[in-house]
């Protein structure tokens, strides 16, 4: 049976842990799924433990990542793997609530291109985590939705279903860190796609170490903050302004 959505998970160096994550996530949810764990690196610590997992839940399969290093580039290699219409980008480090997976998924099935787990709408909440790094998401948010209209309070918060197809039309152009989720609500926003969200609960780590560098990728955030005001465009007229076509994910 095809799975409804395929489940990127992006990892690194998280060894034993990983079995923590896996387990929620298959145990959340209940539509038919694949749950795809991306690695860098087949010396990473996280893929011993992936191979254990999947052979006891075939829903689970190790992605080593083709592109090169960083979070931009494991989510571009994760949808490149995914066999769903639906796929959802969540962390290995348990922050994300999983039981959530299966209401992104259905929104997207019901026409959203961006389906978001917001922490700052209401009902959302952000427990824990670094207070800087709080403020300017909280921020960045707010201004992104009130002034550009982008369909959701939290546009940078990594965890969001999407439209493949979407996706393979717009291609990713990241290459850093976890902006992934920002560019392609703003380019949905751009094309005047439609983005929906849900309130989540976002729980700070509580067993490994975070790998999010703020001040070496925020110029890349700026970027698709800057991006999301503007006008109406195509997707042709988009690649154009880009300078490139991107990885479309296929």
């Amino acid at each position: 049976m095809k799975p409804r959505v395929s489940v990127v998970v992006t990892a690194r160096d998280e060894g034993e842990h990983i079995l923590t994550a896996l387990e929620r996530i298959t145990e959340a949810v209940s539509l038919p799924c694949e749950v795809l764990v991306v690695c860098d690196s087949p010396e990473d610590t996280t893929v011993p433990w992936v191979d254990k997992f999947s052979r006891q839940d075939p829903r689970a399969r190790l992605v080593l990542n083709p592109y090169g290093r960083g979070p931009a580039r494991a989510i571009r290699a994760g949808f490149a793997a995914a066999v769903a219409d639906v796929v959802v980008v969540t962390m290995a480090d348990g922050c994300d609530d999983p039981q959530q997976i299966d209401q992104l998924t259905r929104l997207v099935e019901r026409g959203v291109v961006v389906a978001a787990a917001s922490r700052y709408s209401r009902g959302g909440q952000q427990v824990g985590g670094p207070l800087v790094k709080g403020l300017m998401s909280r921020l960045a948010g707010a201004s992104l939705h009130v002034l550009g209209r982008v369909g959701t309070w939290d546009p940078t918060n990594s965890f969001k279903a999407y439209d493949r197809h979407f996706v393979q039309e717009v291609g990713i152009h990241s290459d850093k860190g976890f902006e992934v989720g920002l560019e392609l609500v703003a380019k949905a926003r751009r094309l005047r796609r439609p983005v929906a969200e849900i309130p989540t609960i976002w729980l700070d780590r509580t067993f490994g170490e975070s790998h999010f560098k703020i001040a070496k990728w925020l110029p890349a955030y700026l970027r698709w903050y800057r991006f999301a005001f503007g006008g109406t465009l195509s997707v042709d007229k988009m690649h154009e302004l880009l300078g490139k076509t991107g990885d479309k994910g296929q």
